[in-house]
């Protein structure tokens, strides 16, 4: 960095904290990097930064970072920040959507396979020796529907679409028309669209107008053969009444890659249920996961220090 001040203090607050301070640093000598991988140091810096990357935003913090303009949030959901969301003025949020819908995608069609198949008795049956046949319907006879269609329900309505199945997606406005979806269904009619689904995906984002979306009423309106699929938040689904909407049979079953808790209590039915295949939260873990945010982050860096709009801009009313 120049000895002149700097055009922006960046602290970053992530496990590869010191990773993303090396790339931005060669490429941005004019900025200030300040390395905050834990919580001591953030709170040391905090009043520093003029920007914050980071996973989460350090509501407790939001009182000392005085000076901070632009929150960039190194994961697609920023519902760290809408407890706060009333207060914080004309700070610029940004994250990084648009890396994950693919993976998720993958993640989703892979469960619904796997649920039309019952990959779980098959496996079960394969320990057990077992040989025995069974006919099951084409995914192109069956009909997926998506709650939320934003990047991430974007690309699964379009790999869904691509295996020859009908697809259905709930979303705010339905004035434009979504790529992949056969028909829409506004924010209000999702009553509506459950009891015509196959397999449900719940892709909307943690907001507090998102809490308990699923909830016995809506689960109710589900077919009895049909199967959730959650790579939402585990917020959105009323847990208690999924468990018993599978226990008793009203639901076929369930491919939940979040939870309320997580990870969920030892005690959870769902650790136990047949009809259930859990995963720990991974569905859009990439790989590469850091990198593709470089690519994302160093152009925002850029756009900012241009004072160009930013990619990927939130609207915390929203919250998304």
């Amino acid at each position: 960095m120049s000895s002149e001040s700097p055009a922006l203090t960046i602290v970053v607050n992530h496990d590869k904290a010191e990773l993303f301070a090396h790339v931005l640093g060669e490429r941005f000598p004019q900025v200030r990097i300040i390395v905050a991988p834990d919580s001591e140091r953030l709170e040391r810096y905090i009043g520093e930064a003029q920007a914050l990357l980071a996973y989460h935003f350090p509501v407790e913090l939001y009182g000392r970072a005085r000076k901070l303009r632009w929150f960039q949030a190194l994961s697609a959901g920023i519902d760290s920040m809408l407890p706060i969301r009333d207060r914080v003025g004309d700070i610029i949020v940004t994250n990084v959507r648009g890396m994950q819908g693919g993976l998720i995608a993958d993640y989703v069609i892979g469960g619904v396979t796997m649920l039309n198949w019952n990959f779980r008795q098959l496996l079960k049956e394969q320990a057990e020796r077992k040989w025995i046949h069974r006919s099951v319907a084409p995914l192109a006879d069956k009909t997926l529907g998506i709650v939320g269609l934003g990047s991430i329900g974007a690309s699964i309505a379009r790999r869904a679409k691509s295996a020859g199945m009908i697809v259905l997606g709930a979303k705010r406005a339905i004035s434009v028309p979504a790529e992949g979806v056969d028909r829409l269904f506004g924010s209000d009619q999702l009553k509506d669209l459950l009891p015509l689904c196959d397999f449900v995906v719940l892709a909307v984002p943690a907001t507090p107008e998102t809490v308990g979306l699923m909830g016995a009423d809506e689960i109710a309106c589900m077919r009895r053969d049909a199967f959730l699929i959650n790579i939402a938040r585990g917020s959105v689904v009323v847990e208690s009444e999924l468990i018993s909407a599978l226990q008793v049979g009203s639901l076929a079953g369930a491919m939940l890659d979040v939870f309320e808790r997580e990870p969920p209590p030892q005690d959870s039915p769902l650790w136990d249920m047949p009809n259930v295949i859990m995963t720990p939260h991974i569905s859009g873990i990439l790989t590469d996961y850091v990198e593709r945010a470089f690519d994302i982050v160093t152009e925002n860096v850029e756009r900012y220090l241009k004072g160009l709009p930013l990619r990927n801009v939130i609207d915390l009313r929203r919250g998304y």
